[in-house]
């Protein structure tokens, strides 16, 4: 998996590439997480239109994400994830915590 990370007006957008597994990635992932929050950003959008395949534990990754997020005030969103994922995300009951924004700007708007 691939991590990239641009920061735009005050909102984070981390782009996934490739296979989200866990393991190592999850590290990595958390790592830019807490950089992000002592940056003071509250409010990450996950761009998974790169992903080609995840897993339960990648779901996991968006869990521990979206829980780090919301500890500060903060909340994490997702963008154009593919229909694998939404399937995976409908399976563990998890659609109303990761509504699946079909854009970057329809997400930011989206942030109370």
């Amino acid at each position: 998996m691939e991590i990239s990370i641009r920061e735009d007006a005050g909102t984070a957008i981390i782009t996934l590439q490739g296979n989200v597994v866990g393991g190592p990635d999850a590290l990595q992932l958390n790592e830019k997480l807490h950089e992000l929050v002592d940056k003071g950003i509250k409010r990450v959008i996950v761009d998974l239109s790169g992903v080609i395949f995840m897993n339960s534990s990648g779901l996991g990754m968006l869990i521990g994400g979206l829980t780090a997020m919301r500890n500060i005030g903060g909340d994490l969103k997702i963008v154009q994830a593919s229909p694998k994922i939404e399937t995976l995300l409908a399976v563990a009951k998890l659609q109303s915590l990761f509504p699946n924004y079909s854009s970057i700007e329809q997400a930011r708007n989206s942030f109370a």
